[in-house]
């Protein structure tokens, strides 16, 4: 438990202080864990090992018997802590997450603290009471031997599962068989006591409680618009003051997020359908990654897009921080009076929005159209994969073990891929946003979704580059390419997100492989649809 909290909490900045793979520790762990097994089946390596132990007790002024097995048990439980990865419910994702971010508080520490006794006490209790149970067995003293060396072969398989990642494999596929599995270890902490106590940890604000009509019932007075790098769509700056007496959506977006994008039609669709009635539409583009500060960038989204309100460019994440936003998409709803009546983070509900819109605009003396926007949902309604990063900051996907550090390195591609996990072939150069390609470098992706979408940027303005695209062990055909990969051949000209996979019928399994023919592409992030 020791070994598990600290490598949890310091992992991020031991990696950046020594500038070290995490995999390294990994692979020391799994070495010792099979020298422990191997010492349980072999009588003669398990006395000199007891020697070794015994020297280095007395070395540090520790007393004990040579039967009593603390060292070495000690030396057990710091090497399973390191390779141990538990089923990640939201307490231990929140503390990894506010570790992983530098975002430490007393409170972080302390958490992770009781976390790891409460997983504690079942182990203690199978140790001891297993321990125990064989001692008072009677029957059993005459195996006593055969017991040994029967956990020592145990030991060895668990790190040679380890090792090569089977033992996710194998918790997939229980969870797969046993799904109540997952909901009765999770259930506690999906309840919304437990999820307000964690939104507190992570200093987030709970959202005011929404009337009838779908509005909060407490007025919050809207942050004005401040910091803008550059108003797009408009010939002067904007700020909520201007704007009192009229209905105010204020969209926090991207433009390479897939989740923005799916959004945009119901956003521009409630602009050209209200703004005769009082409605004003305010884009925030707030980038996600170091290109998207560029403003010749966000005009040509703008005319992609078909944007025809005002676009403020928020490069500096002031007005983002000024109403304490911590998402891609993000929509505040803002009434006559210049107060947050609702606020909706991702993507659904519009069929609320929408009519939370034509409340706040009938009660400021508009008379509104009370349909509803014939625009079709394109959020995902089944499982898909997550959102995935390729660079290290948010890296957490990376097969085996979540993530690797910066810089250059050789990879080795895995063909043994869990679900929603990626890794890496050849020499790749990572750093906190992107993993850049050399020459031949290959990328595989277990999914799930009918669509899947990459961020990519060529090595320079003006140099195009190439991507090859393999479903399945075969280049991808036509049946399931995205808009994007003719022929199998994703043509990296801008940096934009790119789709590449469009699969019909049910979403299933699928290995993605990409192949990068040109050197210097730069990846960012997976999603799917």
């Amino acid at each position: 438990m020791i070994s598990f909290s600290v490598f949890t909490l310091a992992i991020s900045y031991l990696v950046k202080l020594f500038h070290f793979d995490p995999n390294t520790l990994r692979i020391i762990a799994v070495v010792i864990i099979v020298f422990l097994g191997l010492t349980m089946i072999i009588p003669t390596l398990s006395a000199k090992f007891e020697i070794f132990v015994n020297k280095l007790s007395n070395l540090f002024g520790q007393k004990t018997n040579t039967n009593s097995g603390f060292l070495a048990g000690l030396i057990t439980g710091l090497s399973l802590g390191i390779v141990w990865t538990p089923c990640a419910g939201p307490i231990l994702a929140t503390v990894a997450t506010l570790a992983a971010t530098g975002k430490f508080s007393l409170s972080v520490i302390l958490v992770t603290v009781f976390y790891v006794m409460g997983v504690g006490v079942p182990l203690f209790t199978f140790g001891y009471g297993g321990a125990h149970l064989i001692k008072n067995l009677k029957g059993l003293n005459r195996f006593t031997g055969k017991i040994q060396k029967i956990f020592g072969v145990i030991m060895i398989l668990a790190a040679i599962a380890i090792y090569t990642n089977y033992a996710q494999t194998l918790q997939l596929q229980l969870i797969n068989q046993f799904p109540a599995l997952g909901t009765v270890v999770n259930g506690f902490e999906n309840s919304s006591l437990v999820g307000n106590q964690l939104n507190k940890l992570s200093g987030k604000q709970s959202l005011p409680v929404v009337d009838t009509t779908g509005l909060f019932n407490i007025d919050t007075p809207a942050p004005d618009f401040t910091g803008i790098t550059h108003w797009l769509n408009t010939n002067k700056p904007i700020s909520i003051k201007d704007l009192r007496g009229k209905v105010i959506l204020v969209d926090f977006w991207t433009y390479t997020c897939i989740n923005c994008i799916r959004t945009l039609p119901f956003i521009t669709g409630w602009y050209q359908k209200y703004k005769d009635d009082g409605f004003v539409v305010i884009g925030v583009h707030t980038p996600e990654f170091q290109f998207e500060h560029d403003t010749g960038n966000v005009q040509n989204a703008i005319k992609m897009f078909n944007i025809q309100y005002p676009v403020a460019q928020d490069n500096n994440y002031t007005t983002w921080n000024a109403y304490s936003n911590e998402y891609w998409p993000a929509e505040y709803l803002i009434d006559a009076d210049g107060n947050i009546r609702r606020a909706d983070f991702g993507e659904g509900e519009y069929d609320k929005m929408e009519k939370a819109i034509q409340a706040l605009l009938m009660q400021a003396g508009n008379k509104v159209d009370t349909s509803l926007l014939n625009t079709q949902n394109q959020t995902p309604q089944s499982e898909i994969s997550p959102e995935t990063y390729l660079g290290s900051a948010r890296m957490q996907y990376y097969f085996p073990n979540g993530s690797v550090g910066n810089g250059q390195q050789n990879f080795t591609l895995s063909d043994n891929l869990t679900q929603n996990s990626f890794s890496y072939g050849g020499t790749w150069t990572i750093s906190d946003e992107n993993a850049v390609a050399s020459a031949g470098s290959t990328l595989n992706y277990n999914f799930k979704a009918n669509h899947v979408y990459i961020i990519l940027r060529p090595k320079a303005v003006g140099i195009q580059g190439q991507v090859k695209v393999y479903l399945d062990g075969k280049v991808i055909t036509a049946t399931n390419a995205g808009v994007d990969d003719g022929n199998g051949i994703i043509n990296v000209t801008t940096d934009r997100l790119y789709d590449i996979v469009n699969i019909h019928g049910s979403s299933g399994n699928h290995i993605l492989k990409l192949e990068f023919v040109t050197p210097g592409i730069q990846a960012y992030t997976f999603t799917f649809g």
